[in-house]
């Protein structure tokens, strides 16, 4: 039973590791380079549209209200990726700057913890057909000031990001994250 167990088990694995890839690209004392990949089994407007609905899918685990209801993306250049808090304040984390519908959504700044810190952030959501499916890759390029440097750092902010990238395709194909 234990060995019938462990291939149902790596057979999970393996279909995983098919389907979706992370790493953290390139890291240094002044920044870092993430990318994480998926293959979503929709077409790339829809794809889209729900990316823009980031408070249906973000986990509530990385939000500072701990309600990821209270985020949204106005889908404009210059728009806010923001989130509303209980007390009546709020927060930017990134600002939308550029988009393009079922393609691209692109947006500047420093997500989380990095936000206090001198730097500069781009957050790139790339959607590509691949037959009926689309294929989905996030990168964030971060670099400038972070006291004792993002080696440590970026591993952590990349398994971030893959897990948001995981509960979008979740939220997609079965419509809970």
């Amino acid at each position: 039973m234990a060995q019938k167990n462990y291939r149902v088990l790596l057979l999970g694995l393996v279909s995983i590791s098919i389907s979706t890839s992370a790493e953290v690209v390139d890291v240094a004392t002044s920044g870092f380079f993430a990318r994480n990949e998926v293959i979503i089994n929709a077409p790339p407007e829809k794809v889209y549209s729900a990316l823009l609905q980031v408070g249906s899918w973000w986990d509530p685990e990385h939000t500072y209200s701990g309600d990821a209801a209270n985020m949204s993306i106005a889908a404009t250049p210059g728009g806010c990726f923001c989130e509303v808090m209980k007390d009546g304040g709020s927060i930017q984390h990134m600002e939308v700057i550029y988009l393009q519908p079922g393609v691209t959504l692109r947006m500047a700044g420093g997500l989380g913890p990095l936000q206090q810190d001198g730097v500069a952030g781009s957050l790139t959501w790339g959607m590509a057909a691949d037959g009926p499916a689309t294929k989905v890759t996030q990168t964030y390029s971060v670099g400038g000031y972070r006291q004792g440097g993002f080696v440590e750092m970026a591993p952590l902010v990349d398994q971030v990001l893959n897990t948001q990238l995981q509960r979008l395709h979740r939220f997609i194909e079965t419509g809970t994250p």
